[in-house]
């Protein structure tokens, strides 16, 4: 029986409930969901979440799911290890760049891991000051951080800190320790996520046209400045395709034309991966470019008309 990784739906379902959690305590970031063979199968960036922060959720949650243990446990083993076999393994693994605390992993009901799951970002960290009502980042009596706050209660698992001394933080921001069960496991309201709903309605629309086609895909919205928004990899599409369209559609929302029509040596000289294959457009709202839409998986050529089709 070959391994399988988390299907899209349940990944979605997933970021969507770390989002109302994290619009709840007032933190913003990026959340990603990494299938069991280390292949992008979700990831969602709030509002106002900050560039950057998909990139190391995604690293943390790579780690989670093909290491098969909470990026916590590979951060402390790294940090045991000689120099050398440290930047190795990252020579070996570079999607691990980031071995940062906080992502897990995600078993099925027979206990194999088939997935990981993080967060990063602008205000999602371990730091406790955020802002919020203390109450909120108490979780099940215990102090906590809104990281793991976050993405533990997302996952319907009891409060474990996995950032260090959560006491000594809470202290040092609130000024005394807890004496209450806290606001931080409870349900929160649905997220007011304009922009989000935006990426994930867009994106929503390219996979549609693919599977009108009977075509499975990769889709990418990124900012005007290339970083990630939104990005799906239907269930059953080429592995490659997470890599190629979110730099086709960083190409094309960072040169503001089809992805195609990028010059390679321009392209180069970035400090993200973009690509001049087809299958990347911008994305105008009255008149200025705001984002980049790729789709990437069959042939670039069709990629290309499936976004034409969509925008």
């Amino acid at each position: 029986m070959h391994a399988r990784d988390i299907a899209l739906a349940p990944a979605r379902e997933l970021i969507e409930r770390a989002i109302a959690k994290a619009d709840h305590i007032g933190a913003r970031g990026g959340f990603a969901v990494v299938g069991a063979s280390g292949v992008l199968v979700s990831a969602s960036r709030m509002d106002r979440g900050g560039a950057g922060g998909m990139a190391r959720a995604r690293s943390k949650a790579w780690i989670s799911a093909t290491q098969q243990i909470p990026s916590t446990v590979h951060h402390r083993r790294m940090a045991t290890l000689p120099p050398p076999i440290a930047a190795g393994f990252v020579a070996c693994s570079p999607e691990a760049a980031f071995p940062g605390a906080g992502g897990m992993p995600i078993a099925d009901d027979d206990g194999v891991v088939i997935a990981g799951f993080s967060a990063s970002g602008a205000s999602i960290g371990p730091f406790v000051d955020i802002g919020v009502d203390r109450r909120l980042l108490i979780a099940q009596g215990k102090p906590a951080n809104s990281e793991d706050l976050i993405v533990l209660w997302a996952l319907g698992l009891d409060y474990e800190g996995q950032h260090g001394d959560d006491a000594a933080r809470w202290v040092e921001a609130f000024g005394e320790l807890p004496d209450e069960e806290g606001l931080g496991y409870d349900d929160p309201p649905p997220a007011q996520q304009p922009e989000h709903e935006w990426a994930v309605a867009l994106a929503d629309r390219a996979m549609a046209e693919a599977e009108t086609r009977g075509l499975a895909v990769a889709v990418a919205v990124v900012d005007h400045r290339g970083d990630p928004i939104q990005q799906d990899s239907m269930d059953g599409a080429a592995t490659a395709g997470p890599f190629v369209a979110e730099a086709v559609a960083a190409g094309a929302a960072t040169f503001q034309r089809p992805s195609g029509e990028v010059d390679e040596r321009a392209a180069d000289l970035l400090p993200y991966r973009v690509s001049s294959l087809p299958g990347g457009l911008p994305v105008a709202e009255d008149g200025r470019v705001v984002a980049g839409l790729g789709v990437a998986g069959p042939d670039p050529e069709l990629c290309h008309a499936m976004a034409a089709a969509v925008l």
